[in-house]
């Protein structure tokens, strides 16, 4: 007898993995019976697997309480923070799921009711690792786009284009794997999921190109909203990042507006993180300027500019005899990233040295032409005749 029992329970035991889930109400009844039957020849062990479940469930109930503390915990890093919004979401369902598959093989439940545990258990790992995996990956985008991005226009709607495709992307595949498990056959579904979604792309290359370019901006930030950005001849502040354009208020006023692909593929200036900005001056002085006077210009022009407290001298000197002056080149840096800043100190440098030109007798040159003419044999004379002498 005992023997016999034994064999009956191990053949229980081993069909169970393979037993289908609940499918027809002859599937219930059956159901109800092995239930009551099992109930009553392995209440011990129900009651010992129920215990276990118990304690598996409130650890797990724990660890997701653990996470939700992780999520305000801001000065443990992000990491932190995006592995408990991840835990936060784990689903009560999905934790009763998991305690029950993991205690059920230790009180022996019938094939109906092993393979309904099994069932269930499928559907609650697949709605639970997309749940997850859908945390974890909108986290990190904000996380790359930053905090102040993704709470503002600038790049909340691309943001939210992602949460919605993140979110479509790990449910599709949950669901997927659901009825494939539950003997659905998708390979004809895959196949039409793959050809819609290339035929999407086609009719939308260009937008999706800029949607993508936007996603660049957030991960890889070229720049940001406020920064003073140059490309070709434009020249302007960011106002605003959209999902598909990028609009830069310019110098001269007006609004600019260029598709986030076609800006990214440009040669691209960020001047808001320039830590110095440097100043080249061309000084023009006369011929008539005496050669030891030149010699003293460099000299005069360093003792100026490392008089400026924001101002580093790299070099001046004689560069060309122009066809009407003597130029010198001027070379210095400004040691700030704000363009106020470099305009006043370039035009405090220029005051100085003009008052210092005028003080030592330089003068600066400015285009002029003399004109001579010459006689036959080459000698100087004037180009106009001498007026004649008046009688006497």
């Amino acid at each position: 007898m005992m023997e016999g029992r034994m064999t009956k329970t191990g053949n229980a035991a081993t069909g169970a993995d393979m037993a289908p889930p609940i499918q027809s109400l002859g599937d219930v009844e059956l159901f109800w019976q092995q239930t009551q039957g099992w109930i009553a020849s392995h209440y011990l062990s129900i009651a010992i697997a129920c215990a276990s479940g118990a304690l598996i469930i409130a650890l797990l109930y724990g660890l997701r309480m653990l996470g939700t503390r992780l999520c305000r915990r801001e000065h443990l890093g992000h990491w932190p923070r995006i592995v408990g919004r991840a835990i936060a979401r784990t689903n009560l369902f999905f934790i009763v799921m998991l305690a029950a598959r993991l205690v059920s093989g230790y009180a022996t439940p019938p094939a109906v009711v092993a393979g309904t545990i099994g069932f269930l258990f499928t559907v609650a790992t697949a709605v639970q690792a997309a749940l997850w995996v859908r945390e974890l990956v909108i986290g990190i985008v904000e996380y790359r786009a930053g905090e102040e991005d993704s709470g503002s226009s600038t790049l909340g709607s691309a943001i939210g284009i992602i949460r919605l495709l993140v979110t479509a992307v790990c449910f599709i595949v949950a669901t997927l794997l659901i009825l494939d498990n539950i003997g659905v056959n998708i390979t004809g579904l895959v196949a039409s999921l793959g050809i819609g979604g290339i035929a999407i792309g086609l009719a939308a290359q260009g937008i999706f190109s800029d949607l993508f370019a936007s996603l660049a901006i957030i991960f890889d930030k070229p720049f940001r909203r406020g920064d003073t950005v140059k490309w070709d001849l434009t020249t302007g502040t960011v106002e605003s990042i959209g999902l598909k354009t990028t609009r830069v208020r310019s110098t001269t006023g007006e609004e600019v507006v260029i598709s986030n692909t076609n800006l990214l593929n440009k040669e691209l200036r960020n001047l808001a993180h320039t830590l110095r900005r440097r100043a080249t001056l061309m000084l023009s002085v006369t011929y008539q300027t005496p050669p030891e006077v030149c010699r003293r210009i460099p000299d005069m022009v360093k003792a100026i500019v490392t008089a400026h407290d924001k101002a580093v001298f790299l070099h001046c000197c004689m560069v060309n005899f122009a066809p009407s002056s003597l130029d010198y080149e001027l070379l210095f840096d400004v040691l700030d990233e704000d363009g106020e800043v470099f305009n006043s100190a370039r035009h405090d440098i220029c005051i100085t040295i003009l008052e210092s030109f005028a003080k030592q007798g330089i003068r600066f040159a400015y285009p002029t032409q003399t004109t001579f003419t010459a006689a036959p044999d080459g000698t100087m004379i004037m180009p106009y005749a001498e007026a004649p002498t008046p009688a006497a």
